[in-house]
């Protein structure tokens, strides 16, 4: 087995398990070669090409994991089975470890490795490495020696930024070389940007460059978020001219601090002691985590960042916000030495100290970088529903199936619920769901025909055997999963009429009670609590509430119609609508028996009024 040094020598072992006969045989003489050191392991297939790339603190242990441990995970035994060459870097350290396989993840974009999905082009604002450097907005940052600051993920934010330079500090914007010989020289002419009071003449020397430069460090310690300290070297400058009598640029320096007070006041200011601290917060879902950064400076959030990051191989949350921390602290160039952290990172990093906030103005510091994150995963969910509806509700219902362990796709659900006031007019809903989303032509709603008195068990397995033996009769579709508006005793009922019908086992069932929005499953008294955030438990809060509005409109239209009946109602060949004209026209049943045959002909007609008064007649007899 070779080994070679790389260019910031690391050790680079390469390994290929064809020339053994069998991947057990290669993995054990790889394995009993590594050293229990850090470093990253690559893995690639047939063809070649990598498709993982992975940091260990312990190679040796970390790559023997793979093949000697039972995997879990399906996704990760199959990458196994693809792997036909191991490769390994060794590092000096755990942090050397994160950064390498970081940007080993940029390069080649492994298949099964976790993706960011912003790797678009960010702006930056420049401090041009030059004389009399300039000030201005570039995308692309090179090696130049220039000073970077950003990177800003909306353009507006740096229009803000360089309108506040341009207006404190006048800066040149034209690229001409304004080295000293050239303007000893009298090359150059001002242009209107100086006529405009944008440029104070650099370049026929009408500005020093010591004056010039003091002006640009004044912007680089405004780019750094250091507004106060801007503020104090200004009011320092301020009360200097005003001592000696220089009022007009004392009234320009206090200018300058209004702005720059304006400036700060729209930054989130927090608590001014938390200077230099990085915020990063943590949500996910089935297939993405989304992690929120804020960068704190002399007491305000000055950067905002939120990034996506797809899973493969349902790593933990704990790896994907390591991955994140090491990515944005190099991205947006952060130097601070403390970081704020909703649960301690698989991402160790030489001097850095994380805090996990239990109150306070951390705590609170951490739950608005979580509102971000949080706000962010909402409006990607959102425009995905717009954008391709079709994947979002296939995304919905592969997250249900996997949070209730169900052997098919969810893509017809039914949920009854049932409605009564003690006792009274009790009825039942079913609402159906098909492909995540509301089928409002399948809704039915029931009478309950055998059941005595309120008892919501027997009512719940009335309903459950008259929908499903009607089904099974007209040989319709069943569905994949039935929820149960209610808790053990409703659950149990349903499950007693899909035995009669001999459907025990072949539809999924569960319970949701509404108290702590438990989630039962037939025959396991302990229940299930899913994530307060998930799409798989809105998606049952909305079939329950869906089935509960159904009912309770159905249940209201009810009683409504026995509360408004009228004796009307027992006349043969009197509908509802006759006897809402009669009554509206004579505005009771008694003024309605005492009125005469042609007044009740004018209404309703000759046929109807007879009817009505042959029926006042036989029951006066």
């Amino acid at each position: 087995m070779n080994r070679k040094l790389s260019v910031r020598d690391w050790g680079y072992w390469t390994f290929n398990a064809q020339n053994f006969s069998t991947l057990k045989d290669a993995v054990e003489q790889i394995v009993a070669n590594l050293p229990e050191k850090p470093g990253v392991y690559q893995f690639l297939n047939d063809e070649g090409k990598i498709i993982y790339i992975g940091k260990a603190k312990n190679l040796r242990k970390r790559v023997y994991s793979y093949f000697h441990k039972t995997q879990d995970n399906p996704k990760v035994s199959l990458m196994v089975k693809k792997i036909a060459d191991i490769r390994t870097i060794l590092v000096d350290s755990e942090g050397d470890a994160l950064l390498l396989e970081n940007n080993l993840i940029k390069k080649y974009m492994p298949r099964y490795n976790v993706s960011l999905k912003d790797d678009k082009s960010y702006p930056w604002i420049v401090v041009r490495n030059e004389r009399f450097p300039r000030v201005y907005v570039m995308r692309n940052p090179t090696g130049d020696g220039s000073r970077y600051f950003g990177p800003y993920t909306s353009a507006g934010a740096v229009r803000i930024v360089l309108d506040l330079v341009k207006q404190l500090y006048p800066l040149r914007s034209c690229s001409l070389n304004l080295d000293e010989e050239n303007i000893c020289r009298g090359k150059f002419k001002i242009c209107l940007e100086h006529h405009l009071g944008n440029c104070k003449g650099p370049c026929e020397g009408l500005q020093n460059e010591a004056d010039y430069n003091e002006s640009v460090s004044q912007v680089a310690h405004i780019l750094e978020g250091h507004i106060s300290s801007v503020i104090r070297h200004t009011q320092a400058v301020m009360h200097r001219h005003a001592e000696n009598f220089r009022f007009e640029e004392a009234e320009k320096a206090k200018h300058n601090i209004a702005l720059l007070e304006r400036y700060r006041s729209k930054s989130t200011i927090v608590n001014p002691s938390i200077s230099n601290v990085d915020v990063f917060s943590y949500v996910d879902d089935s297939q993405c985590a989304y992690v929120n950064y804020l960068r704190i400076v002399d007491g305000a959030v000055v950067q905002a960042h939120t990034v996506e990051i797809v899973k493969r191989l349902d790593e933990a949350p704990e790896e994907l916000l390591g991955f994140a921390i090491i990515d944005m602290r190099r991205r947006f160039l952060s130097e601070s030495l403390k970081i704020i952290v909703p649960f301690l990172p698989d991402a160790k990093l030489q001097g850095i100290a994380y805090t996990v906030p239990r109150g306070g103005d951390m705590k609170q510091l951490l739950e608005l970088s979580q509102r971000n994150a949080t706000h962010f995963r909402m409006e990607k969910q959102r425009q995905a529903e717009i954008t391709d509806p079709e994947h979002h509700e296939q995304r919905i219902m592969e997250t249900l199936r996997r949070d209730l362990h169900l052997d098919e796709l969810p893509e017809h659900i039914e949920c009854f619920d049932n409605s009564n006031i003690q006792g009274t007019n009790a009825v039942a809903a079913c609402v159906v769901f098909r492909n995540a989303r509301p089928s409002k032509k399948d809704y039915r709603h029931f009478n309950i025909k055998t059941v005595d008195g309120p008892d919501d068990f027997a009512s719940m397995e009335e309903v459950v055997f008259r929908r499903y033996r009607r089904m099974s009769d007209e040989g319709e579709a069943l569905p994949q999963l039935i929820v149960i508006d209610g808790g053990k005793g409703q659950l149990g009922a349903a499950i007693n009429s899909l035995e009669k019908l001999g459907l025990s086992g072949k539809i999924a069932v569960i319970g949701i009670a509404k108290r702590l929005e438990e989630i039962y499953f037939p025959g396991d008294s302990t229940p299930v609590y899913l994530d307060k955030r998930s799409e798989s438990l809105r998606l049952i809060q909305h079939l329950r509430d869906e089935a509960h509005r159904f009912g309770i409109t159905f249940h209201r239209n009810k009683r409504s119609k026995s509360m408004t009946s009228s004796e009307l109602d027992n006349i043969k060949g009197i509908g509802e609508k006759t006897a809402q004209l009669l009554l509206q026209r004579f505005k009771s049943v008694a003024c309605l028996q005492a009125a005469s045959e042609e007044e009740l002909e004018a209404v309703a007609g000759k046929r109807k009024a007879a009817l009505v008064k042959q029926y006042f007649a036989e029951k006066a007899d």
